[in-house]
């Protein structure tokens, strides 16, 4: 099951001895541990905010260099998905796609092999929304409890605590999965049956790709016209045309600090993972007969960006895309 239970690489680095107080043994000891999956860009800093709160964690990760920070912290390291159902009994997942959430669950070795019955068990990441149905029942059959709740926010939120939690499941499960959740972000919303988190989080992301792809559109017809780019988005800003690219996750170099477009779109959430969610928001557009052309031409770019060296870069790496597309 090598690479199938991993988010994409960290790459920001806590600062334990500013930013983390451990709490103490007496502390941890009066929770329940919580088992986390993948420990990627998105569920290391989650991971770590169980930790800070007090809560024991049991990790498991396929590149056990990704376990060292945690483990540093406080945190319990195991070998595979089922070593986590075996000591935990509330287990979140943060994984990359629907076939890796479906082999971490069902795989030979999966959770659902060890799993305790009465467990809850929360996948937050971003998938398609039958995936999360499918394992509801298969997590149900062995007498435990599945919610999807992905998040938004980025990475940015997901190591302050600020994350956005969109939630399906059992309403009456939903309080108990709340304590974890108001660890690790600042909006949780409760949505309906399993699935409809998902669902949520597919418009969301539909919403933010084709909101980046006018925002770099944007910036580059600016600088095009010899505007500043700090002086447009500026403008911007204060403006009808203001949105969450543009203010908070500028992808113009130089424009904004702390943001990918700053480190080389090194960092945040991959054109290969947008391109992913688009595929998802497309086939179930598909599905429920649902018009969106702009929708599917994002998805078009997105996919046009992975082939031309840019899968590994932020999704707001679109902005380098547009101008390179105009020099050729």
């Amino acid at each position: 099951m090598a690479a199938l239970f991993r988010g994409s690489r960290s790459v920001f680095r806590w600062n334990k001895h500013v930013d983390f107080v451990l709490v103490s043994t007496r502390s941890m000891a009066s929770k329940t541990p919580v088992g986390f999956i993948g420990l990627g860009n998105m569920g290391s800093p989650m991971a770590k905010n169980l930790l800070k709160n007090g809560y024991p964690v049991i990790a498991a990760d396929v590149f056990p260099e990704s376990c060292k920070e945690l483990q540093d912290l406080g945190a319990q390291v195991v070998d595979s998905p089922s070593d986590v159902a075996e000591k935990a009994d509330r287990i979140m997942t943060m994984l990359p796609s629907s076939p890796n959430v479906i082999e971490v669950y069902t795989g030979p070795n999966g959770i659902l092999k060890k799993v305790k019955k009465g467990t809850l068990l929360v996948d937050s990441s971003t998938i398609d929304p039958a995936v999360a149905k499918e394992m509801a029942v298969a997590a149900e059959k062995m007498g435990a409890v599945f919610m999807d709740a992905p998040v938004s926010g980025g990475v940015g939120a997901a190591s302050t605590a600020k994350l956005t939690f969109m939630v399906g499941g059992l309403e009456e499960e939903f309080k108990a999965a709340e304590e974890l959740f108001t660890c690790m972000g600042a909006n949780v919303v409760y949505c309906g049956q399993v699935g409809s988190g998902q669902a949520a989080k597919l418009c969301n992301n539909m919403l933010l790709a084709i909101g980046m792809i006018g925002t770099a559109e944007t910036m580059n017809l600016g600088i095009r016209l010899g505007l500043d780019p700090k002086l447009l988005a500026k403008i911007l800003n204060m403006s009808s045309g203001r949105c969450w690219s543009s203010d908070t996750y500028n992808p113009v170099p130089g424009v904004m600090e702390g943001v990918p477009s700053a480190n080389n779109y090194q960092g945040g959430y991959g054109t290969t993972l947008m391109g992913k969610d688009l595929g998802l928001a497309q086939n179930t557009a598909t599905n429920t007969k649902s018009p969106i052309p702009l929708g599917s031409l994002a998805h078009q770019i997105y996919r046009v960006m992975c082939s031309r060296g840019y899968a590994n870069k932020d999704f707001s790496s679109v902005f380098q895309f547009l101008r390179e597309e105009e020099a050729q």
